[in-house]
């Protein structure tokens, strides 16, 4: 027998979902964002899983820096798998007009690729484009470097005075993604080639790689661990094909988490909008309620008839949500699968669905529940007076709603990359919502106190923002949320793409020299000031040496990394770069300690960045060890210096004193100031008597990392639009709920004498103010979100976009005016008599 509470329920349900189109958009948009995240993030990592091994190029990656394998790695190697060898370093590429341009050359074996294919237009193979052109070797080129230097497929050019053919066009690397950023684009040739042109001597920057296929159903960690064994001692970098793309992989993970909590922040937001479309429901239902419990029916009956509906429309909401959030990816996926930079499959994946889900249906309890417990413990006398808005009573709902409500938080924490990150966004949605609440409940209060001395339409719509369905309580909050998050993404992007676009390109070099030989360094100067045609200055010019070095002891005690801090480990692990100047460069920025003297000739000290060292608990007057070129040094520390990283100075954590490197005759490093003609008037002059320098122009990588970061934040800005959307729903749902009343006011407003202008103009005036009063409180914690993010995350200068500021609020207060007049004309387009009459 069919209980009766579900055959009520189905009674209603009949009718149609009219009264909760609101509800059901609310939840279907939160949902829809959440299962669109989670969906293309699962592609995403589908996709790098698929590929692993040609993303890697083989099972396993082996790495050295500086030195090529032995003959005894080699026979270890081949005889775990079939094996594919690879060197490269950077070099200038020049075509016979005399243009030149620093390209990533990488030289490969005859086996390469042993995973995957190389993608080349003009050959048909990797070896038949880099096969011997005679006294040429063959080239695969990327089309940049074909146009940078005018060249044609079978034109020649020189690297490192190697000639060169350019036989075919290199459009895909199986193992691209694997390596990481390029600073040129890339060359591929034969290892024969590369080691003609005398880049793999040693003491140069470049890295060797083998590459290997393991044999069938070889588990790659155990092959690992066995070539470790065999060669015990030996400083390789091994990689198996489930670590092809880490960084990424947590880029990822990180970037879903983030735009899943946008979607998130629409679902709470848009929680008010079910709260509401409940609450005006049951208003609407009164009648209804009021005669079932005139009739003896218990509040338990009234609440499972209406629990009942809200729970089947909650799950058609958000079984519409999902079938967005799993379509949308896979639409936009076939769209732009030809240009996205990592491998996707995109397809409907069950897990983040049904994550999306559980956050719908949570959300939609924690909101739902507590309208419910009212309508079922207000008394009959109360629901025949049209009074739904009794106190809300501590029962079984509000229990519901609280589990609900720490069910979702807690599903948030669960699924978050690192649970402070989600402790900490969680924390901040809850505070905005409080505080934005708050704002709107004393915004309804002041406006209580300000009608008494106003007139006319300002009288009416103060009236109004101060009544107890003012949309400053109920939809301000939403629209305030949607409106911070939109506000913490424009602040973020304005500060961080004036720091690449143009501060950086102020404060930067334009152009980087490496490889400089010690010996004519002073030639190399006199160069670059006849190519540049001015005196060369501080301001505009620097070179210094550059050398590897380690930080071994700290006070005479070794390094110990569990002491060292997490932010300064990098220069403490590895080698970093260092240098040694006499005089005292210009930004040095010394926070502690005075520069030595030019001509300085006692015991070795340093210069030493001020975060390396409060990283390793170095203060001044410390003596640190540094290992470099071969030898141990004890060095004092004689200065604490602030070092701007990319910033136009000596930007190395180590300087030490020129006497301490004193007989080596290290490859030195320079940094230049130069237009865009002097860039190209440079780098035609070295290619004479410089052609091993590389030019590196950073102009060209701030630009294509504008390009970049545009796109992101493109995309970011259209995510954190979703929660706006949700805020503009919950005001559209307000304005539904309050239709019935604001009808029967603007038909007594009317028989008072009331024209249509001025009832119009006191309901723009109303929302126009709930959303001036959204847009301001949302900027402003849209500014303290993102403050901190852009001065203690990211570093950089803070910097505001005030003209995205101001069309924020302006957007604000025009979309709710707007909602204002819908709401008039709504209200307007009924006769007074039969609105009176319905009463």
């Amino acid at each position: 027998m069919i209980p009766l509470a579900v055959r009520f329920a189905a009674r209603e349900l009949r009718a149609g979902v009219r009264g909760f189109r609101i509800f059901l958009a609310c939840l279907a948009l939160g949902v829809a964002a959440i299962a669109a995240a989670g969906s293309t993030a699962e592609a995403f990592r589908q996709g790098l899983a698929a590929e692993a091994r040609d993303i890697l190029g083989g099972d396993l990656a082996i790495s050295v820096q500086g030195r090529r394998f032995s003959h005894e790695e080699q026979v270890v190697f081949e005889r775990a798998g079939r094996t594919a060898y690879a060197a490269a370093n950077r070099a200038m590429a020049e075509a016979p007009s005399g243009e030149r341009r620093l390209v990533e050359l990488r030289g490969v074996s005859p086996e390469y690729p042993v995973a995957g294919r190389v993608t080349l237009m003009g050959a048909a193979s990797a070896r038949e484009a880099t096969a011997r052109r005679g006294d040429a070797y063959g080239a695969a080129v990327e089309a940049a470097l074909l146009e940078r230097l005018g060249l044609r497929l079978g034109d020649r050019f020189l690297v490192g005075n190697v000639p060169m053919v350019a036989t075919a066009v290199l459009l895909e690397e199986p193992d691209r993604l694997s390596r990481g950023f390029a600073l040129g684009p890339r060359v591929l040739t034969s290892l024969e080639a590369v080691e003609a042109s005398g880049l793999l001597a040693p003491g140069l920057p470049f890295g060797a790689t083998a590459r290997i296929v393991l044999p069938p159903g070889a588990d790659p960690d155990r092959a690992e661990g066995e070539i470790r064994n065999q060669l015990p001692g030996k400083r390789l970098r091994i990689r198996t094909r489930d670590e092809a793309a880490q960084g990424i992989g947590r880029m990822i993970d990180q970037l879903e988490y983030f735009l899943a909590f946008i979607g998130l922040a629409s679902l709470v937001a848009g929680g008010l909008g079910v709260y509401g479309a409940v609450t005006a429901y049951l208003q609407a239902r009164k009648p209804v309620i009021a005669t079932l419990k005139a009739l003896g029916a218990e509040g338990g009956l009234v609440r499972d008839v209406y629990l009942i509906q809200i729970a089947v429309l909650a799950l058609l909401g958000v079984a519409i949500g999902l079938a967005v959030g799993a379509a949308a990816p896979v639409i936009l996926g076939r769209l732009v699968e030809d240009e996205l930079p990592v491998p996707a499959l995109f397809a409907v994946y069950p897990g983040p669905l049904l994550k999306a889900a559980a956050f719908g249906l949570l959300c939609a309890a924690a909101f739902a529940l507590a309208p419910l417990g009212r309508a079922r413990a207000t008394p009959p006398a109360s629901l025949f007076r049209s009074d739904l808005a009794g106190r809300l009573r501590f029962g079984p709902e509000i229990v519901g709603a609280l589990v609900a409500a720490v069910g979702l938080a807690g599903l948030a924490l669960v699924t978050a990359p690192t649970l402070l990150t989600a402790a900490a966004m969680i924390g901040g949605v809850i505070v905005a919502f409080v505080l934005l609440w708050l704002m709107g409940a004393g915004a309804a209060r002041l406006a209580g106190r300000l009608r008494v001395g106003a007139r006319g339409p300002v009288r009416i719509g103060l009236a109004n923002l101060a009544g107890p369905g003012s949309a400053a309580r109920t939809a301000a909050p939403a629209i305030g949320l949607g409106v911070a998050l939109l506000a913490a993404v424009v602040l973020i992007q304005s500060s961080l793409l004036r720091q690449v676009s143009e501060v950086a390109p102020r404060s930067a070099p334009a152009l980087v020299f490496t490889e400089i030989p010690h010996a004519r360094a002073a030639a190399f100067d006199a160069e670059v000031a006849r190519a540049f045609g001015t005196r060369l200055t501080p301001d505009i010019y620097l070179r210094a040496p550059m050398i590897d070095g380690r930080i071994v002891r700290i006070r005479g005690e070794p390094v110990e990394r569990s002491r060292i801090r997490p932010n300064a480990r990098w220069a403490y692990d590895a080698r970093v770069t260092l240098s040694a100047i006499g005089p005292e460069p210009p930004n040095a920025e010394i926070r502690q300690g005075r520069w030595w003297p030019t001509a300085y000739d006692g015991p070795p000290l340093v210069a030493m960045s001020e975060e390396v060292a409060a990283g390793g608990g170095v203060r001044l007057g410390d003596v640190i060890t540094i290992q470099v070129l071969g030898r141990e040094i004890d060095a004092r520390v004689a200065v604490l210096r602030e070092v701007e990283f990319g910033g136009f100075g000596a930007t190395f954590p180590l300087i030490l004193t020129p006497n301490a490197i004193e007989g080596a005759e290290p490859r030195n490093v320079a940094i230049a100031k130069a237009t865009r003609a002097q860039e190209r008037a440079v780098t035609r002059a070295l290619g004479r008597d410089f052609a091993e320098v590389n030019v590196i122009s950073v102009r060209e990588q701030l630009e294509a990392a504008t390009a970049l970061f545009d796109r992101l934040a493109l995309a970011i800005r259209g995510a954190a639009a979703v929660a706006a959307l949700a805020g503009l729903l919950v005001l559209a749902g307000a304005i539904a709920a309050r239709a019935r009343e604001r009808t029967r006011e603007a038909a007594t407003l009317k028989v008072l004498g009331a024209s249509r202008a001025q009832i119009l103009a006191a309901y723009v005036l109303e929302y126009g103010a709930v959303g001036l009063i959204a847009g301001t409180a949302g900027v402003a914690l849209g500014y303290a979100a993102a403050w901190p993010v852009v001065t203690q995350v990211f570093e950089t200068d803070w910097s505001v976009d005030w003209g995205g500021v101001a069309a924020l609020l302006g957007g604000a207060a025009a979309v709710t005016g707007a909602g204002g007049l819908l709401a008039a004309f709504q209200a307007l387009s009924k006769r007074p008599a039969p609105a009176l009459r319905a009463e």
